[in-house]
């Protein structure tokens, strides 16, 4: 009787033994296919030009490259639709090979020590990019006109590199773009006039931190943007038409730029204020009364400029501290001493 259940049971198991086998080997092949072969040769070749690092030890070609660590498929298509390297130490440049990965909605490259070289003009190519992220790296070289190209960007931050050159106008020219960061780099000239001209949405724009120069276009006047930065420039003459009362700014950043010499009396603020910085420059004329109806503001610095007269009294004024104040030519009345005439 054992003799005859064993026997009967033994071409289930071999039926098994080959089920597991057939797995086995053909899992693997099945998993390493699923990825498009020109997504995995790009993403190898923008290893390999980083210098092979650690920080993408799960890039092996003998897996799914689905499956590695910073890479994102569409489960539809299995086209690398994100690529997001972060924060880690690489030793070489952005590959051109990136403009290969044309499915890419967003691209990510940012804090990654020894990221060095220009910003090839192939990201180009990636029309279907909505977040562009290549900032906290040592990148150099021109900012490429052709990102123009990218219309369907909503975000693009190339701060905290080595950019040099002048700002590319035809960036004014994305229409979706909701947040443009440039800052800290070393970018030459001046703003561009086109960007009192955003086509469709106005961006948040981030400029502070560059030697940008020359005067601020009067055009920026007609644009209602939310936060704008300047500051750590070397603008000069007259900033005044970035305020006024009709606009929605919470942040408002013009400092340190020196050489910014308009009236601050005549100025209207955003009743949606929160922070203005408008310290070190040549700004002169009083405080306006009306800076007393900004019941959100919760960051104010007008020191060192050439303001005078009494500083405007009320609730709001009080969580200011003189350094708000300080070094300016006549200012006078609480938070500072008071006035004698």
């Amino acid at each position: 009787m054992y003799r005859k259940m064993a026997s009967g049971r033994r071409p289930v198991c071999l039926l098994s033994l080959l089920f597991l086998f057939l797995f086995l080997f053909f899992s693997p092949a099945l998993s390493a296919g699923r990825c498009n072969p020109d997504d995995m040769a790009a993403l190898l070749d923008i290893k390999k030009a980083m210098g092979n690092p650690y920080l993408l030890i799960s890039w092996d070609p003998k897996v799914d490259c689905c499956s590695w660590l910073t890479v994102t498929c569409d489960p539809k298509t299995n086209r690398i639709s994100q690529l997001e390297i972060f924060a880690g130490n690489v030793s070489g440049t952005i590959s051109p090979s990136v403009g290969k990965l044309t499915a890419l909605t967003q691209l990510t490259m940012r804090k990654l020590t020894g990221l060095t070289g220009p910003i090839p003009p192939a990201i180009c190519a990636l029309t279907r990019l909505t977040l562009l992220s290549l900032d906290w790296n040592q990148l150099s070289g021109p900012i490429p006109a052709c990102l123009s190209s990218l219309r369907a960007l909503t975000y693009l931050d190339l701060s905290f590199n080595q950019l040099s050159g002048p700002i590319p106008p035809s960036l004014a020219q994305l229409p979706k773009l909701s947040a443009l960061h440039l800052d800290r780099n070393q970018l030459t000239g001046q703003i561009p006039d086109s960007f009192g001209r955003f086509r469709g949405s106005v961006p948040d724009l981030y400029l502070s931190h560059n030697n940008l120069s020359g005067q601020i276009p009067e055009s920026l006047g007609a644009m209602n943007f939310v936060n704008i930065d300047l500051s750590r420039n070397r603008f000069e003459g007259n900033a005044s038409w970035l305020f006024g009362s009709w606009k929605s700014t919470q942040v408002l950043d013009i400092s340190r730029n020196l050489y910014l010499n308009f009236d601050f009396s005549n100025v209207s603020f955003p009743s949606t204020l929160t922070t203005l910085h408008i310290e070190h420059n040549e700004i002169y004329g009083s405080i306006p009364d009306s800076i007393l109806q900004l019941t959100n503001l919760q960051v104010l610095n007008v020191s060192y400029n050439r303001l005078c007269c009494r500083i405007p009294q009320g609730p709001i004024m009080k969580k200011f501290d003189e350094y708000s104040f300080s070094h300016t030519n006549s200012l006078c009345g609480p938070p500072l001493p008071d006035c004698y005439y």
